[in-house]
């Protein structure tokens, strides 16, 4: 049976990305490109997932008053439109880019949700019946922080795979309920934040095979420009960065998600899955906006990601 996924979007944004020399507080500024793309997190996941010829719907609650956006993404993209729509307007986020990849965020406020709009969710989501399901992104205002966590334990509960990328509060509460999800991506920031400060790269290492013993199966740790590593019940693996020429960062996150996503479609060993994973975020960072480069090129990519022990990086680390 083919995999059904489906990505959850609860507080999408239209992205203006606008290229900029150099960003510097208090300046005016001349941008050299301003570029438009409809974004959220799970919407990057799920446009990522479809430019890797996988099927895939985004679901979610839109402004119905510039829904548009979305609707010409998900039409270029051949994503199932799986989102609930509402009065009112999608927020925009501005996104201020730099050469090199340093991006400034300045996120606006969301759509407020009273919430009785998750019955309505919930109703969407048993119609779609997914078997991965991906959980990514920000709450809007009106929205308890349990929202994920619910979602989680309801979709763990019918032996849906739930791929968790979310921080904070909602985080923590997730990992609170006794089923767990199957995967979760946190930074190493959003891992502190839930197990503790992290004072090396060892104690980070330690804390996210302290959340694979607590009971899930898949742990990988974002580090950005430093890689990512990766802990299962096959071990832990660390993926340098592949050094490309990268355009912008946003999205490069979703797109780590996405190539996660992809590996475990393909029923991947933890070496695969790094290597995907890691090629899909570089890959990313060569495209504004959410796009993967040819299926070849990402395969090539793949192959180019250096993969170490996750003790001996930690453990080089330590020395340098």
């Amino acid at each position: 049976m083919p995999e059904r996924i489906v990505t959850v979007t609860l507080n999408p944004a239209i992205d203006m990305t606008v290229g900029l020399d150099a960003f510097e507080p208090g300046q005016v500024h001349r941008a050299r490109s301003a570029v438009t793309h409809a974004g959220g997190k799970g919407v990057n996941v799920a446009a990522c997932l479809a430019d890797w010829g996988l099927d895939v719907t985004a679901s979610g609650f839109l402004g119905a008053s510039n829904a548009d956006a979305f609707e010409a993404l998900f039409r270029a993209k051949n994503v199932n439109d799986g989102f609930l729509r509402l009065q009112g307007e999608t927020r925009t986020n501005v996104k201020l880019a730099e050469p090199g990849g340093r991006t400034t965020d300045i996120n606006l406020p969301g759509l407020s949700f009273d919430p009785a709009l998750l019955t309505r969710l919930n109703d969407r989501l048993l119609a779609l019946s997914p078997t991965l399901i991906v959980l990514s992104g920000s709450l809007p205002v009106g929205l308890p922080s349990t929202v994920w966590a619910d979602l989680a334990t309801d979709w763990e509960g019918r032996g849906t795979r739930v791929v968790l990328d979310v921080s904070g509060e909602p985080l923590m509460e997730a990992l609170s309920r006794p089923i767990l999800p199957f995967a979760v991506k946190p930074n190493r920031d959003e891992l502190a934040a839930v197990m503790g400060p992290i004072e090396d790269d060892a104690a980070l290492l330690r804390q996210a095979r302290a959340l694979h013993a607590k009971g899930i199966p898949l742990v990988v740790v974002s580090l950005g420009s430093e890689g990512a590593v990766f802990v299962s019940s096959e071990g832990a693996l660390y993926a340098a960065p592949l050094k490309v020429g990268a355009l912008s960062s946003v999205g490069a996150g979703d797109a780590m998600v996405a190539g996660l996503c992809a590996a475990l479609v393909e029923e991947a060993g933890l070496e695969r899955l790094a290597r995907l994973s890691t090629a899909f975020a570089g890959g990313k960072l060569r495209k504004v906006g959410p796009h993967l480069p040819p299926k070849q090129d990402i395969e090539a990519l793949a192959s180019a990601v250096s993969i170490s022990a996750a003790e001996d990086w930690a453990m080089y680390s330590r020395l340098i």
